[in-house]
């Protein structure tokens, strides 16, 4: 393990500027993950990560000392709290951050996935696809303007589900969409207002099935909501006009779940 003090180190600059911008992580295909849960996910997954920065006092704790015989020096950077604080995006008291090149998908769709459309906000798209890998879904389909699946808020709201699915980013949505329906494919999309009672769609129990998710403001585009199969609307006795939208994904999701449940079997 190497001791850092001087912020001029190269897997330092490396790793903050990854933090710091989606243009460096699109370019590099690389991106950082903060805190010991996401990082043992990872490890769970793929294995080591290229770089490990630790502060003194996660250096001492188990998860680290295990780690420690397993990564070369050069790898393993232990750094004090202030330079800590200066790279990442969260308090030093997170301890830990690991430089990895991003995951790529194996396959572009499977039997159960979510597409995303135009979703923006970090936290939405991060929430979707924590819920998305609790509900068994094995692929997270990003189109072009969606928040990036990797940037330092998506992985955190997601809790380390980015290394429980299949991610596939900047598609285009309608195109891929066609595809998914030639090979045999469901496409559900959620609309706010007249579409068919989530609660009483038999056609959630088919697979391959795509949920199609909507932007935080107009919901799907004209052009993928001619693409759908069944539109679906949550309904909702109260006053609210809507659910935001990563709160929509996960009545909808589980749904399916609880509906292919009771049908199994049933196509």
């Amino acid at each position: 393990m190497l001791t850092i003090t001087s912020p001029h180190n190269s897997r330092l600059k490396d790793a903050a500027r990854l933090i710091a911008s989606a243009h460096e992580r699109r370019k590099a295909r690389r991106c950082v993950l903060e805190g010991e849960h996401l990082i043992e996910m990872y490890i769970a997954r793929y294995g080591l990560p290229d770089t490990l920065i630790v502060t003194e006092a996660a250096a001492e704790t188990p998860f680290v000392k295990k780690l420690t015989p397993q990564l070369n020096e050069r790898r393993l950077l232990c750094v004090p709290d202030a330079l800590f604080k200066s790279i990442a995006s969260l308090p030093p008291a997170i301890g830990m951050l690991a430089v990895i090149d991003q995951p790529q998908a194996v396959t572009t769709s499977g039997a159960f996935c979510v597409l995303l459309e135009n979703i923006q906000d970090p936290g939405n798209v991060g929430a979707i696809l924590r819920t998305a890998a609790a509900a068994g879904v094995t692929h997270a389909i990003l189109s072009k303007p969606c928040a990036s699946a990797w940037s330092p808020k998506v992985l955190r709201a997601a809790q380390g589900a980015h290394f429980l699915l299949e991610i596939v980013e900047e598609v285009d949505a309608c195109e891929w969409a066609c595809a998914f329906r030639a090979d045999g494919g469901l496409i559900v999309g959620t609309l706010v207002a007249h579409g068919k009672n989530v609660f009483t769609t038999p056609q959630l129990r088919h697979r391959p099935l795509a949920l199609a998710l909507g932007n935080e403001g107009v919901g799907l585009s004209d052009t993928l909501a001619q693409c759908v199969d069944v539109a679906v609307t949550i309904p909702m006795p109260g006053r609210m006009e809507s659910l935001n939208v990563a709160a929509a994904a996960a009545v909808v999701l589980f749904e399916c779940v609880r509906s292919r449940d009771q049908g199994s079997g049933i196509r």
